[in-house]
């Protein structure tokens, strides 16, 4: 693939310091936008990574950014909404930006973050957000190139969803969750990267969308299994029974941090397994998270973390 000029939104967050190693490593210039380069200064031991502060929600800071970029990649999101952050403005409002800004810095290629489950009459705002977004890349963007990528749950290091299950599974000898039954395919962080590499120049990824799922399906309360396994836990993990777990999400999302919330709750009644593989479209076979989640989570690994821990408090610390 020939050198690029990518500018990518996001790329502080899990997928994007993936994404962005994986792009500077393939040989492309690459440009995150951040609204605290400051935070965020670790990113800067990539050789070649311009890290820019940047409102990305100012059209005109945008349209400045983008000019030389050969491409766009956003991968911008919430999962909870929050003051001054709702879907609408952070999914919706923004997408409309983008492909005002992308059009006016004469940008060729939009690749734009959705979601499995995204549709006008979704459930959840969440899900409706996307969908909106999705739209403005549909409708006439003046020769604007564009990819949109609808992945299932990531997983992969330093993702949020199987670290939280099994903090909670650490915790808590029963695990009750809501919607256990909901169907996930969940994709590694890796292979979501690689689609996106590929989807930079392949003739197969313009204007398409891609759903993009790993090779085997679990349901909430399957997955939260298999980590127990992984770690090493005997626990019950068991799914609530509609009303309870409709409680469940609402108390929740009262909880500082929100683990979960209505909408949360809502938009995993649409499950996330893919209809069609985007992977195959692009010539990747998709990893089992069977063959990665070990190595992040397994119980070997939290038996050294605990070691590391004692030896820093200044404990002495038995061999095996």
């Amino acid at each position: 693939m020939r050198p690029l000029s990518i500018t990518v939104l996001g790329g502080t967050g899990f997928v994007g310091t993936h994404l962005a190693s994986r792009l500077i490593r393939a040989g492309h210039r690459v440009q995150v936008l951040s609204h605290n380069r400051e935070r965020h200064r670790a990113l800067l031991v990539l050789p070649g990574l311009e890290l820019v502060d940047a409102n990305a929600h100012d059209p005109s800071v945008l349209a400045e950014a983008f000019r030389g970029s050969d491409a766009v990649i956003n991968l911008i999101g919430i999962l909870n909404e929050r003051r001054g952050a709702t879907f609408a403005r952070v999914h919706t409002e923004l997408a409309r930006k983008l492909v005002g800004a992308c059009r006016s810095a004469r940008v060729a290629h939009l690749i734009q973050m959705s979601a499995l489950g995204a549709a006008a009459d979704a459930p959840s705002r969440y899900l409706r957000s996307k969908a909106a977004a999705e739209r403005f890349l549909r409708e006439d963007t003046g020769g604007l190139a564009f990819t949109i990528l609808r992945p299932s749950v990531i997983v992969g290091p330093g993702d949020g969803v199987t670290r939280k299950l099994a903090a909670l599974l650490d915790w808590f000898p029963a695990l009750p969750l809501a919607r256990g039954g909901a169907k996930l395919a969940p994709v590694v962080v890796g292979d979501v990267i690689e689609a996106i590499v590929r989807s930079l120049e392949a003739p197969e990824a313009q204007g398409a969308t891609l759903e993009l799922c790993g090779p085997e399906a679990f349901t909430l309360v399957e997955l939260a299994r298999y980590l127990a396994t992984v770690r090493g836990l005997r626990r019950a993990v068991f799914a609530l029974p509609e009303p309870l777990g409709w409680l469940q999400a609402a108390l929740l999302g009262l909880v500082p941090g929100k683990p979960m919330t209505l909408d949360n709750y809502r938009s995993l009644g649409v499950g996330a397994v893919c209809t069609e593989s985007g992977f195959a479209r692009l010539g990747i076979t998709p990893t089992s998270v069977r063959l990665v989640v070990p190595g992040y989570l397994g119980a070997e690994q939290q038996t050294a973390r605990f070691s590391e821990y004692r030896r820093a408090a200044g404990a002495r610390v038995d061999e095996p």
